[in-house]
């Protein structure tokens, strides 16, 4: 029997996406503003302290993800899309009232918990869209957010923070967010699991049985190592530009805006390339992502100690092999359990890959920064955690579900 169809799903993936979008433009605004608000009284702290601000952040998200994905496993997720954008929305607007930096530190707290509601249930909500041989590209169109809102964010941080303040820039995203969420309402819940191919077994249909997830595992630890990485960059890489490189502040998140356009290529890229080689290998995910890996760390280490031009080309070339895992290496733990936990399912993943990830990672470059005197040689250990993924995925290859010849088939038929 074929797969029931939902009648709206590329709508369904444009509205997510544009709600993703506008979730990374506003998690990115802050690292984009983030001299500014170090210069102002009431504000001003050392490196630490300003990655403990993402550490919050992803604290609450991290606590509220499980709870989230508890609830969504077990009724409509369509309203926790929609409570979770207004959340987050809400609590944006919460900038214009904070006037020091423990009223900065509580909004950003609040802005995690609205944003773990839609990130949590987003990618298994796209799942129940496409079959497995599809959900590579169409979860890398949903992912090309993670290129472009950042983007969007450093430029519109650098270019109205240093214009009109730094609060301007945290507006821009409140009202779209809150318009976008009542669009949701408009759209129609997909059936849970329709689309789902593979046989549920025990390690894939329950939430103990993911211990023993081969699959499941090394796509979680994998990403884990992968995000702690991009997010300590991405907190302190304008910094680092401003600081260590002479490029004011404005230019330095002009420059990442532009670099992370390569990501966006990237992105769909890697979608289309991991769904056409799942063709020929179930594994093909995660080779896809390792391998991308694999030549990214010694183009970020390029990037990292060089200057000038040669600076430039080797970031752009390492943005964008880091992004072009993105698509496979998501698709990789949706399709590693069944639609049944999918969302409790990603709601751990969300947890693990942030509290070994970015919630340590950002601080832990600002400790080193102040103790070294050099965002530098913080930066250093990004590279070590990009190896680690790649290794951890290359492991995880052997665990890749199988996907049946008649169902590649039909895949391949259905393009």
């Amino acid at each position: 029997m074929p797969p029931r169809t939902h009648p709206r799903p590329a709508a369904t993936v444009a509205v997510l996406t544009a709600l993703n979008f506008l979730n990374y433009i506003d998690r990115y605004v802050l690292f984009a503003v983030q001299p500014l608000i170090q210069q102002e009284p009431g504000f001003q702290r050392s490196d630490f302290y300003y990655g403990l601000l993402t550490t919050a952040f992803f604290c609450c998200y991290m606590v509220a993800a499980p709870i989230v994905g508890y609830f969504a496993d077990r009724g409509p997720r369509r309203r926790l899309v929609i409570g979770g954008a207004i959340l987050w929305s809400l609590a944006t607007l919460l900038t214009a009232v904070t006037w020091g930096y423990w009223g900065l530190f509580v909004r950003h707290a609040i802005v995690g918990i609205g944003e773990a509601s839609f990130v949590a249930v987003a990618p298994g909500y796209i799942a129940d869209l496409f079959a497995e041989g599809k959900r590579g590209r169409q979860l890398a169109i949903f992912y090309t957010a993670f290129a472009i809102g950042p983007a969007a964010g450093y430029v519109i941080g650098g270019l109205l923070g240093h214009r009109y303040g730094w609060r301007a820039p945290f507006y821009v995203a409140a009202a779209p967010g809150l318009l976008l969420a009542l669009l949701m309402l408009l759209l129609p819940e997909p059936e849970r699991g329709a689309t789902d191919t593979l046989g549920q077994t025990p390690e894939r249909a329950s939430l103990l049985g993911l211990g023993r997830n081969g699959a499941y595992l090394t796509a979680t630890l994998g990403m884990a190592m992968y995000t702690f990485a991009i997010g300590g960059l991405s907190v302190w890489m304008p910094t680092f530009l401003a600081r260590t490189r002479g490029i004011s502040l404005e230019n330095a998140n002009l420059l990442l805006g532009i670099m992370l356009l390569f990501g966006v290529a990237a992105t769909l890229a890697g979608g289309q390339v991991a769904d056409r080689l799942l063709q020929r290998t179930s594994a093909a995910y995660y080779l896809v992502s390792a391998v991308a890996l694999v030549l990214a760390a010694p183009l970020m280490a390029v990037a990292i100690l060089s200057h000038g031009t040669v600076m430039l080309v080797a970031m752009g070339a390492a943005i964008f092999m880091i992004f072009f895992n993105t698509g496979p290496l998501n698709a990789a733990v949706v399709d590693s359990v069944s639609a049944r936990i999918r969302v409790s399912a990603i709601a751990i993943n969300l947890f693990a890959i942030h509290v070994l990830g970015d919630v340590p990672s950002a601080p832990l470059i600002g400790y080193i920064s102040d103790r070294a005197h050099s965002l530098q040689t913080g930066f250093l250990c990004t590279i070590a955690a990009v190896a680690i993924a790649a290794a951890i995925l290359f492991y995880g290859a052997r665990y890749a579900p199988p996907l049946g010849a008649s169902e590649g088939q039909q895949v391949g038929a259905a393009r």
